[in-house]
């Protein structure tokens, strides 16, 4: 081995060893902490369902218009084109901290003309020329031992939080989606609504002149009428409504789209679609990594503890290796020379010593936002439990509701068929079945208002199972139940 390497070796192991000696004690490094690994929702009382929604989970309900307006809210919302951005940006901050660290490698090249001045340390007057020309052609090395971590663990927080802006990017596309979906199949209800307030006040308005005619005719009193008028004036404002309704969510539709509501696609009412109530086999382990929010969550712990190994690091030293070499001459002339030939090794040594507090103080922070980040996991992972136990629960009770209604619904269609059949006969007049049908088209009213609950509470379900996200589990942090069965894999909406 030459003299020169070793003794540089030597140098570089007696300043280590003194660095370390000179060094405040760091913290012990953090264990992952531990996290939950399924959602509590052992107990429930529901029903199951075959299979998790689908990544476009929208085409299960087989309606083009649907499928159109969700297209074109993912291609054009701007919320989405937010999160989007929010995506790219931490995207390129993890590239950022990745190209700072290892080695750089840099060459420079220089020309300059310069002046010397008579009244400097040197005089000119003793070189015996005041211009001269200065060439430099040379190329740098630098190489940081990260010994410790730090910039390894900085590189990987960066990454974390790019996979966290990821999930954050899906969980607003599942929101969009949601928004989109439930104010449509809302408009289609005020639609069918609005159809059968039409007929209702057809029926009314034909008991109100009905009405008016027995009262001319002095067969009954004029209190009659008024009750007549005052149903057709509840009728008439019950229709205002609806139609109320319905322009308020064009309009919201409109602007989930991103355009001016003239620019809307034309809709045209359509049935309601069925639903079935039930949740999926192994909600409580599967639904981790099915939420968005939930993995957005845990990248942000994973994220915050290798945040926490960056700061451990600060209290060690830094040690780096600048290597240079190169021409420099002031004769052009002679710049390719062997003699102009430039070479430099310099070993860089810090020592944080004394920081007056601040490692210690960000290292406490880097615990907080850990601590905090973890706190947050576990909200969300009770929170998703709540909504989906909440929306499984709900379906269930509607399901039974709707059931009960439609043999109501079925006792009135008799009713009316009775009534109509004994109107034909000649043994009741027409007031009978119009009375009949009005209530008829009350309880149909009424169911179509349910089936709407029971679609926007299947939505919601949809929404708490994640709506077709899948995550990779991260693989830092510890569990503290087993990991979900089955390869992860994450399916952009």
């Amino acid at each position: 081995m030459k003299p020169a390497l070793l003794r540089l070796r030597t140098a570089l192991a007696a300043a280590t060893l003194l660095a370390l000696a000179a060094c405040a004690a760091p913290p012990a490094r953090l264990a992952p902490p531990p996290l939950r690994n399924d959602v509590p929702l052992a107990g429930l009382q529901a029903t199951s369902r075959a299979g998790w929604p689908g990544a476009q989970w929208w085409h299960a309900y087989d309606d083009p218009q649907l499928d159109e307006l969700i297209n074109r809210a993912l291609r054009q919302a701007p919320d989405l084109a937010l999160a989007q951005s929010r995506v790219q940006g931490a995207e390129q901050s993890a590239r950022l901290a990745a190209a700072q660290m290892g080695l750089s490698i840099n060459g420079n090249a220089q020309y300059a003309r310069q002046r010397m001045s008579e009244h400097g340390l040197i005089p000119s007057r003793f070189l015996g020329f005041t211009w001269y020309n200065q060439a430099d052609l040379g190329m740098q090395l630098k190489y940081d031992f990260d010994w410790w971590g730090k910039k390894r663990a900085t590189v990987e927080a960066a990454l974390d939080q790019a996979h966290a802006a990821e999930a954050q990017r899906s969980a607003a596309a599942l929101a969009l989606q949601y928004a989109v979906a439930s104010t449509y199949f809302d408009w289609l209800a005020d639609q069918a609504r609005l159809a059968l307030a039409d007929r209702s006040l057809a029926a009314g308005e034909k008991l109100l002149r009905i009405a008016q005619l027995r009262v001319r005719q002095g067969v009954d009193l004029a209190d009659t009428v008024e009750q007549a008028q005052a149903q057709v004036a509840g009728l008439k404002q019950l229709r205002t409504a609806i139609d109320g309704s319905a322009k308020v969510r064009q309009v919201v539709l409109a602007s989930l789209l991103g355009v001016a509501p003239a620019e809307l696609p034309q809709l045209d009412a359509r049935p309601l679609p069925d639903v079935a109530p039930g949740l999926p086999e192994n909600a409580g382990l599967d639904l981790i990594a099915r939420r968005p929010d939930i993995a957005a969550s845990r990248w942000q712990v994973e994220a915050a503890l290798k945040q926490t190994d960056a700061a451990r690091a600060q209290f060690f030293p830094d040690l780096s290796l600048t290597a240079l070499a190169g021409l420099s001459s002031i004769d052009m002339g002679k710049l390719f020379t062997p003699g102009s030939r430039v070479f430099a090794v310099t070993p860089a040594l810090h020592l944080p010593i004394f920081e007056g507090g601040a490692l210690e103080a960000n290292y406490g922070l880097s615990r907080a936002q850990l601590d905090s980040a973890v706190a947050q996991y576990r909200s969300t992972v009770l929170g998703a439990a709540r909504e989906v136990s909440t929306q499984a629960l709900s379906a269930e009770q509607l399901a039974a509701q709707r059931k009960e209604q439609q043999s109501e619904l079925a006792a009135d269609e008799r009713l009316l068929a009775n009534a109509q059949a004994r109107l034909r006969q000649g043994v009741r007049d027409a007031r009978e079945s119009l009375a009949a049908e009005l209530t008829l088209l009350q309880q149909r009213d009424a169911a179509t208002q349910l089936h709407a609950q029971a679609l926007a509470t299947d939505l919601a379900l949809i929404k708490a199972l994640g709506g077709g996200y899948r995550s990779a589990p991260t693989p830092a942090v510890a569990s503290s139940s087993p990991s979900p069965a089955g390869a992860a894999i994450h399916e952009r909406h």
